[in-house]
């Protein structure tokens, strides 16, 4: 199992729409994009995470190069942003 956690830095009078983009994506990300297992949106006062849950490392690096991803999240959130998004992913061991 692996997660690909992105944190974004969204002003709180853009949250609303940026939680729109992710409901918007969600079951695309979760019926097409090879080994997804999951999507969960965190809400912090300081920032906003999205937490992918994958079945292998290589399948979370594959969906950041997707088009899902590359045209339609990254577009559709750009306009949010305050700071370019942070990108981890994690393995679970």
């Amino acid at each position: 199992m692996a997660y690909l956690q992105i944190t974004l830095n969204i002003s709180d009078e853009n949250r609303a729409a940026a939680a729109g983009v992710y409901q918007q994506y969600k079951t695309p990300f979760l019926t097409t994009i090879e080994g997804a297992t999951s999507k969960a949106l965190l809400v912090r006062d300081e920032d906003v995470q999205v937490l992918h849950g994958f079945t292998t490392v290589a399948q979370a690096q594959a969906y950041l190069s997707s088009p899902l991803f590359t045209q339609d999240v990254v577009a559709g959130l750009k306009p949010y942003l305050n700071s370019a998004p942070e990108v981890r992913i994690y393995d679970v061991i």
